[in-house]
């Protein structure tokens, strides 16, 4: 039976991280179910071999290609080798604490200990797992330079208005081509997904809890494919191209003029959603930015590298009459197939998500020759992630 007292001396972390494991993370188990994340055999021996180490390269078996030639009798057969590509992988470390006076008390409300905090610690890491996916599909859209450009402009798509029933469709499909079926998973924010509700084009999914009842959950399907209903999506105010005629237009005028009613700067015009930057005498509207994500089968490869201690308590009996503490640590990977984490620009043995948001610190997965002429890149179309700009 589980403890019920919350203190150092009864606190059973062994019972706590089985009580965690069990809990019903909704979030995380529907990105699961959806098979955008799989586990990676490759990423869990390289760590496991090495002591724990935070960063390793991991090779990426090429495929066999080249051109056949006319097997008629005369004709010299020529043999080629399948090349070997390297893939970047860091491993993302957290940890976070919490005091309480009393705790069990307090918090509880005379509920069970074990079942409500791991309730609340289990959605918590559902959390922390969901902001560094967000932060590494920034970062590998912030790209720049070669074929990265390459990647990031065929992977992503702009709307000029609200996502219709055509969008994922063709955006996947200008980005993988006939690959586009490997799409599994939409991550967006609840303003397009409420545009896309009143189209009745996305269906709710429902979660039977311990106690058998039924309710709706944030997540729902789009086309077969899940949606992921988070408010930490990008949503950028600034400012997009518009005409003379369209409600709350704006005439740009140029930064040394002063602007009437209805005029504006264009230093003001920051930022900018068109192409380029903004021209004297043209019109812009205000407005917000979305960023809508699409995950492919596979896309994120997710290995949970683990830490010596994950849980432990700490009291502290004089401070405020005796305090607990409540300690937790988590260490995992998240490797997006097809690109690659360079660790150009990471300051310790653990990335922060400005960090993995740097593009600096991405690249499309490539045979690692030194001069980039010389590298022979992933094909783009395997790598199903996307990226769709929406206006609202």
């Amino acid at each position: 039976m589980p403890n019920t007292k919350f203190d150092a001396k009864s606190f059973n972390a062994e019972a706590f991280k089985y009580k965690v494991g069990t809990v019903p993370n909704l979030k995380m188990n529907e990105l699961k179910k959806s098979s955008a994340l799989v586990g990676n055999p490759d990423i869990k021996d390289v760590f496991s071999s090495q002591n724990g180490t935070g960063y390793a390269r991991i090779a990426m078996r090429g495929l066999a290609d080249g051109d056949a030639v006319n097997y008629d009798g005369q004709t010299d057969i020529t043999a080629t080798s399948t090349k070997t590509f390297e893939q970047g992988v860091v491993v993302v470390g957290r940890a976070k604490g919490w005091v309480e006076r009393d705790f069990s008390y307090d918090i509880t409300g005379k509920v069970d200990f074990m079942d409500n905090i791991a309730k609340q610690i289990a959605e918590y890491k559902d959390g922390l797992d969901q902001g560094t996916i967000l932060a590494i599909l920034k970062g590998i859209f912030a790209m720049t330079g070669g074929k990265n450009a390459e990647f990031v402009a065929k992977h992503t798509t702009t709307v000029d208005g609200d996502m219709t029933a055509t969008t994922l469709n063709s955006a996947t499909n200008k980005a993988c081509g006939a690959n586009k079926k490997a799409f599994a998973l939409v991550f967006m924010h609840s303003d397009v997904s409420t545009g896309l509700e009143n189209l009745n084009l996305i269906e709710r999914l429902k979660y039977t809890d311990a106690q058998g009842i039924t309710r709706s959950l944030d997540l729902g399907t789009w086309n077969g494919k899940l949606v992921v209903v988070d408010d930490d999506m990008p949503a950028e105010e600034g400012y997009f191209p518009a005409t003379a005629s369209d409600p709350g237009a704006l005439k740009v005028v140029a930064s040394s003029a002063t602007p009437t009613d209805g005029e504006i700067k264009a230093s003001a015009v920051t930022p900018y959603f068109g192409n380029g930057t903004v021209a004297a005498d043209t019109y812009v509207v205000p407005g917000t930015r979305y960023t809508t994500y699409a995950l492919g089968k596979g896309s994120i490869s997710y290995e949970d590298i683990g830490v010596k201690v994950p849980y432990e308590m700490d009291r502290d009996p004089k401070v405020n009459g005796g305090e607990d503490t409540l300690y937790i640590r988590q260490r995992k990977c998240f490797a997006p197939f097809g690109i690659s984490y360079e660790k150009a620009s990471q300051a310790s043995l653990s990335p922060t998500d400005a960090e993995l948001a740097n593009g600096a610190n991405w690249s499309v997965v490539h045979t690692g020759e030194n001069a980039e002429k010389d590298r022979t890149y992933i094909n783009h179309k395997a790598i199903a992630i996307v990226r769709i700009f929406s206006r609202g």
